[in-house]
């Protein structure tokens, strides 16, 4: 098998791991920013202005629902004018609008006033952090060599999986030394620097450009084919595209069923008290961060013995398989310590193939790697708002341990679809 063409390599080691660097800080960033409006809500908000929590979900949901309804639109932005630029439009509106989320606090005086205005401001917000994680993915594929491709998404989404789980802590000690208005102040003054610093460093074109974006078994190099395809809408009928789409939703239910509702089921169902309970919710997300760069590596060190196709597709089959029947243990277990642990390792199993996604994802584009990536998120956030939805509900009627362990279920078919997800196939239906 002749090796891919691979471009990339021609960027100097540093300059690549300088970028690495800093898409990292800027999905860390983004996420703390994204999340704090949560903490922020159980800290102060609710308390301060009575709004209910009902109401406060609203606000919540409205980054959310914008960010999800423009994901394609924001692929499209990507592959126009690059990542670099897409990434900077996310830095700076994540920054003048976390800033704002804090002047809403000084301007306004009114429960029914902070509500609306924090509605409109969140999903402004939704809205300018569409790019991020398509135009991260893109960016590693402009700046990163084939082999390193999954690991460095992994490292990427890691960063953004650590933003969260530290933004109970930093977020919820500057609201205690400044108050929630300075402390959105403050943490929009550091996304803007952040920002700044992407845009000095991105300056140099990487000599990639998509060129080795997607090699087909053989190794060759099929993105300039793929570019003389008539346009975007071949990825809505993409069967690799799709399915991976329909396997990423599985994924956001999983990760969004942690992420909402595992801090309720540890403190409201299990009765562990209230600092148990946050302890413990913050435990399965520090090992989805630690898993996303190791599934990333282990996907990337597959390529070699297995080919292009099966290299990738090995780490999320195992990994959401393993993370499925993990959950089930989680649930059936009784030892509070036991349930956390076989939790922890579950969202790790399933946090382990994010890498494998998001470089498929861009690989399956070519060109359109923007959009492809942005069809993709689509299907996981569109999966995750089910999650908080069907999670209580099905709980409701059922039992907890129920709504709960659905996730797996749910996760276990979206494994099976890569057993059809095959990038270097459809490239080759592509060009018929």
């Amino acid at each position: 098998m002749r090796p891919p063409i691979d471009s990339a390599r021609s960027q100097p080691t540093p300059v690549r791991w300088r970028i690495v660097a800093l898409l990292m800080a800027l999905c860390f960033i983004s996420h703390l920013n994204r999340i704090s409006m949560a903490v922020a809500g159980d800290e102060r908000i609710m308390k301060q202005f009575s709004i209910a929590p009902e109401k406060m979900g609203a606000i919540y949901s409205a980054f959310l629902l914008v960010y999800t309804l423009c994901m394609i639109p924001g692929g499209f932005f990507i592959d126009r004018f690059g990542a670099r630029t897409a990434l900077m439009v996310v830095g700076f509106g994540s920054a003048l609008f976390g800033a704002l989320t804090g002047v809403v606090g000084f301007v306004w005086t009114g429960a029914a006033q902070i509500w609306l205005s924090l509605v409109v401001v969140r999903g402004l917000m939704g809205f300018f952090t569409t790019p991020l994680h398509p135009g991260c993915a893109r960016s590693v594929a402009d700046w990163t060599p084939l082999p390193r491709r999954s690991l460095v998404n992994g490292l990427v989404n890691g960063a953004a999986l650590l933003g969260i789980a530290c933004t109970y802590k930093v977020f919820g000690a500057l609201i205690v030394w400044v108050d929630w208005t300075r402390a959105f102040l403050i943490t929009g003054v550091v996304t803007a620097l952040l920002t700044g610093a992407w845009v000095l460093a991105s300056r140099v074109t990487p000599q990639s450009r998509r060129e080795d974006s997607s090699p087909n078994e053989g190794g060759k190099d099929t993105s300039q084919q793929k570019s003389r395809t008539s346009g975007w809408s071949e990825l809505l009928e993409d069967r690799s595209v799709i399915l991976l789409t329909l396997s990423y939703a599985a994924v956001g239910y999983f990760q969004y069923l942690f992420f909402y509702w595992m801090h309720y089921y540890f403190d409201e169902v299990l009765h562990l008290g209230k600092s148990a309970s946050q302890y413990y919710a913050g435990i399965p997300p520090l090992a989805m961060a630690i898993s996303m760069p190791l599934g990333g590596w282990l996907s990337d060190k597959l390529q070699r013995p297995l080919g292009y196709r099966w290299g990738r597709a090995v780490v999320p089959l195992g990994g959401m398989i393993a993370g499925a029947g993990l959950l089930g243990l989680g649930v059936a277990a009784k030892e509070p310590a036991w349930i956390v642990a076989w939790f922890s390792l579950a969202l790790g199993a399933v946090g382990a193939c994010e890498g494998s996604f998001w470089s498929t994802a861009v690989e399956s584009g070519g060109r359109l790697g923007g959009i492809a990536a942005a069809i993709v998120n689509t299907g996981g956030n569109g999966g995750g708002l089910l999650a908080p939805v069907i999670t209580p509900w099905v709980s409701k009627y059922f039992h907890w341990q129920i709504g709960i362990g659905l996730g797996g279920l749910v996760c276990l078919l979206g494994a099976l679809c890569w057993f059809w997800i095959d990038p270097a196939d459809s490239e080759k239906e592509t060009q018929h």
